[in-house]
Formats: C-alpha cells, structure tokens, sequence
C-alpha cells in the first residue's frame, strides 16, 4: 500500500513539475480542463495496467508442514521388554503375548486360535490392555506399548 501511495505522489509530482517546467500558458489556460482530464486519465490508465498484470501473474505457492515419520530401527529377534514399563502397568505375561499378536496384526479370532483360548478371552485381555495403556483402539495401544519399550 505504501509502495502505491509513493508511486502515485512521485507520479502526480512529476505530472506538475512537467505542467510548471513546459509553461505553456496560454494552452494551460485555455485547455486546463481537458489537459487535467487526460492527465487524470492517463495516470488511472497506468495504475490499471499496473495492478492488473500484478494481480493476475501467476505466484509459485510454497507449502510447508511438518510431519513426524516414525524411525524404524532394526528389530532384531533378541528383543527384551522393558520390565520396569510391564511392572509399572501391571501387564501380565498372558497380555504381553496378547499385545504382541494385536501388533502383528492378526485379528480377535486369529489369536484366539493361535494361543487356544475363545474370542471372548482374548476380547478380555485386549480390553485390560486397553485400560492400562490408557488406549482407546488397539493401534493406539500398539503405539503406546512400543514407546513404553514394552513390545517391539
């Protein structure tokens, strides 16, 4: 907006310095009128174009966001949970088992028949996890359950 106001006041400066350097007079007096017209014109013409071509060149939109992408480390099979984490949240062996299938992936009725026990068991013992790892879905409880050091 400044920049608009500088240009408009360096411009309408240098219209009336022309006006008062060239002293054509008598075409001053006789003609003020239409010269201001075309002055006025002229300057609203050039503002125009201006801003028109400064509106409507096309600008590169530079997005940035910050996302966390988790680092996989490597999981070697020798992996020992965190006791003190398993102590602290009261996780039984039996829910450790159960917690570690939910990470693999496998479903209420595949460890149900993995570790031979009903649905309803391992509903159970999902559920108490849930409750101690203070989760809601069970990728939650996974996430939560690896940042503890508790599975890998």
């Amino acid at each position: 907006m400044r920049k608009t106001i500088l240009l408009y006041g360096i411009l309408a400066g240098a219209l009336i310095a022309l006006l008062s350097l060239i002293e054509y007079r008598y075409l001053v007096i006789s003609h003020s009128v239409e010269i201001y017209g075309a002055l006025v014109a002229l300057v609203f013409t050039a503002a125009g174009l201006w801003l028109g071509l400064r509106l409507t060149t096309a600008r590169e939109k530079i997005v940035i966001r910050e996302v966390e992408v988790p680092v996989v480390l490597d999981r070697s099979s020798a992996f020992i949970p965190n006791e003190t984490s398993l102590e602290r949240l009261a996780i039984t062996a039996r829910e450790l088992e159960i917690l570690q299938l939910i990470a693999l992936g496998l479903s209420t009725k595949e460890i149900a028949e993995k570790v031979f026990v009903s649905e309803n068991t391992v509903k159970t013992h999902s559920g108490r996890i849930f409750e101690k790892l203070n989760a809601r879905r069970r990728t939650q409880a996974v996430l939560l359950a690896q940042k503890a050091g508790i599975i890998p």
